[in-house]
This record gives C-alpha cells, structure tokens and sequence, in this order.
C-alpha cells in the first residue's frame, strides 16, 4: 500500500505495556490473563481486559471478573529500561520524536525517502525483535488522527488512514475518540442526540460552542474535521512534570492520603533535583467516586524543588478539599509541578539551606545505592503503590 506524502505522522503505542513486559520475561504467563498491581490494577493483559479488568480499578474487583488472572508486582525498573530500548528504536528511525509517556510516541517521517506505511512496518518488526514487545502504530496526516487510528487498531496493529479517506474514517467513530471528550462530556453530548464524530462535524461551530462553552466547542468542531495543525515536536523542555495514583474504591482516611501525598512529592521532588530544574506552581488533581475531576492550583512566592515547600502547598491544597473527598470518596490523585525553570536561574536566599541538604542526602543514597536504599520516616512501611508518571505536556 502506497500512502501519499501528505499521512507522515506516525503514533506508536506499546500493548498493555506494564503487562506485556511481564508476559515477555516470564514465558509461564504468555496467553494467560496478567494483572499487574495488587491494590489497584496499574496494567491489564488483553486476557485480563477481554474478563472486563480494567486500569484504575480495585484489586478486588479485578479478581472478582478474572479469577483466573495471575496477579504480579509491579517492577519499574524493567518497565522503564524497556521503555528506554523502545525509544531507541524509534530515534533510530528518525530523528522526529515526540514522547507522549513512557509507552507511546509521535514520530515524523517526512523526509525519510519511504512511504510512512513501510516506515511503521519496519518500526513494528525492529520493536518486536530487539525488545520483544508488541506495538500499534496508526499512520495519518494529523498527530490527532494518527493517535485515533492507533488506538481504532490495537492490540499489535497497524492502520494507515490516507488523506483522502479521513473523513469517511472519522465520522463513523464514538464521540468518546475525540480528544477532550470524558463521560461528562459524552454524556452531556448524548442527550443532545450527538454521539458520533460525524454528529458533531454536521453541526455548527457556534452550536457546539453554546453547548460546551467557547473553547470546547471550537477545539471539538475541529478536530471533527481534522485540523490539527501541531507539528512532532522534539527538543522541547517539559513545562511540568507528574505522577497520579489511582486508589480504588476504597475510603482512604486523612492520614493514609498524607501518606500517598508525601510519596508523590518525594519523587517528582527527587525528579526535578535530577534535571536541575525547580517548580513554581503545584496542582492536586483528584478524581471522585462519580467520575467528577478536580483541579487546584498554588503559586509559590519563589521557585523551589525543596521538599518541605512543595509538601506545604500540596497539603493546603488538599486540606481545601477536604470536604468534597468526604462527602464523594476519593478514586485517584495526582500532583503536578509547573512552571518549571533552570535551578541555576534561582538564587537561594541562605548559603546554607537545611531543607536543600537533606534533599541533597537522600538523592545521593539513591543514586549510589538505588531508590529504595532510603525512605523517609513518615513513608516506612506505609503502602504507598505506584505512583504513575503523567504524560509530558
């Protein structure tokens, strides 16, 4: 299959990636339903998926719908060198990347003196040589409709969408694959009669925008017809950084989010000191027990990646949503740090900072001895899980 110069833009996406690590190194649980996490269900198999398990949901329940499933602790050492290999892979194959997270990335082929389609072929059969896993790469004009056609061809598929067939492959599809569009949304958008993306391209801009405000509408309207005009970035410095830990169903008393709270702050802090960068604003990210989200935001007075700092913001910031938790139970947190700059940029205000120091301690144990030589008191033998990286922006 030929595709025109104009579907250059490939979206590459590891297969149920924590799972499929697991399956790869351990030859027993190949074919057999895998659910990586025992609390909270990081990481499901296409087995484990095909029962009903899904991410984010309880342990329990998990068990419940695949009974046969072989439960496995996570291992993010094994999960991040082969998300490393991976990544080698594709700037092996050109030199416009763009990684999304640790398992999927834009890449560019324009220029590359091939047709995308035998680009991603080969970027498939390299992966699953030198790194054993399986990959769905959708091939398209636009990175929003390339992402849309890998997710359409998954599990370890591929699918290329020409330029003159976007539209006829879009307006078929659920309003649930355009970018933006959540169960509150869909919702909202079903009781107006739209539900597919063909619903939303017949209708009016300024329809949309009086249903979904401004922005939504307009941003929706678009991608309805496929103008996405954002190139594959690369080079870019991430604005923020941040990690999220879904809970379950569970109510979590004020003390054990304290816990998850600090372990949050401890790594992205520990993230930040690494790349010599520091944060002035933290943003809490919570989601409920009807699916609702929240989002609240402090500015600190000067940029820092000190740990008490950054733990005294996120604390007020929960502290402020207290209530709602109560009143809704609490399914998942998560932390950001934004407005990040050089450290070298930011003066410290003492010679000698304590909080600095101690910081400095601990990421030196661990970058001598690993990241679990030492913990913090108040983290020790407390269950904290694993905290997922966020996506770079």
């Amino acid at each position: 299959m030929f595709v025109s110069g104009g579907a250059t833009i490939l979206h590459a996406d590891l297969d149920a990636f924590y799972a499929s690590v697991e399956q790869r190194d351990d030859p027993a649980l190949r074919g057999r339903p895998v659910i990586v996490g025992t609390g909270v269900v990081l990481a499901a198999s296409y087995e484990a998926k095909a029962c009903g398990v899904r991410t984010a949901m309880s342990g329990g329940q998990a068990r419940r719908l695949c009974p046969r499933a072989v439960v496995v602790p996570p291992r993010m050492s094994a999960y991040t060198a082969a998300s490393k290999a991976v990544f080698a892979v594709f700037r092996a194959t050109t030199p416009l990347v763009e990684g999304l997270s640790i398992d999927e990335a834009f890449l560019d082929a324009d220029g590359l003196r091939r047709p995308a389609v035998d680009v991603a072929v080969r970027l498939r059969r390299e992966i699953a040589e030198e790194v054993g896993l399986p990959i769905t790469v959708g091939v398209a004009r636009t990175k929003f409709l390339a992402k849309v056609a890998s997710g359409v061809a998954k599990p370890d598929g591929l699918l290329v969408v020409p330029p003159d067939g976007e539209l006829e492959f879009l307006r078929p599809l659920p309003v649930r694959r355009l970018w933006g569009v959540g169960p509150a949304t869909a919702a909202k958008l079903a009781g107006f009669g739209v539900r597919t993306v063909g619903d939303v391209a017949d209708m009016p801009e300024s329809t949309l925008a009086s249903m979904l405000g401004p922005g939504a509408g307009r941003h929706l309207y678009a991608l309805a017809h496929n103008r996405d005009p954002r190139p594959v970035r690369t080079g870019v410095r991430r604005r923020s950084i941040g990690a999220q830990r879904a809970l379950g169903r569970r109510r979590r008393t004020a003390a054990e989010l304290d816990v998850l709270l600090v372990g949050l702050v401890d790594r992205l802090g520990g993230r930040l000191r690494k790349a010599r960068r520091v944060c002035r604003t933290v943003t809490l990210r919570l989601r409920f027990g009807d699916f609702a989200r929240v989002t609240r935001s402090h500015t600190l007075a000067q940029a820092t990646a000190e740990t008490p700092m950054v733990l005294a913001a996120a604390r007020g910031l929960l502290a402020a949503a207290t209530p709602m938790i109560e009143d809704r139970g609490l399914t998942l947190i998560g932390l950001s740090l934004g407005n990040l700059h050089d450290d070298r940029a930011v003066q410290l205000v003492l010679p000698f900072d304590q909080a600095r120091a101690v910081d400095e301690a601990v990421d030196g144990v661990r970058d001598r001895f690993g990241s679990s030589a030492i913990t913090r008191g108040v983290l020790l033998g407390r269950d904290q899980g694993i905290a997922a990286p966020l996506p770079p922006d």
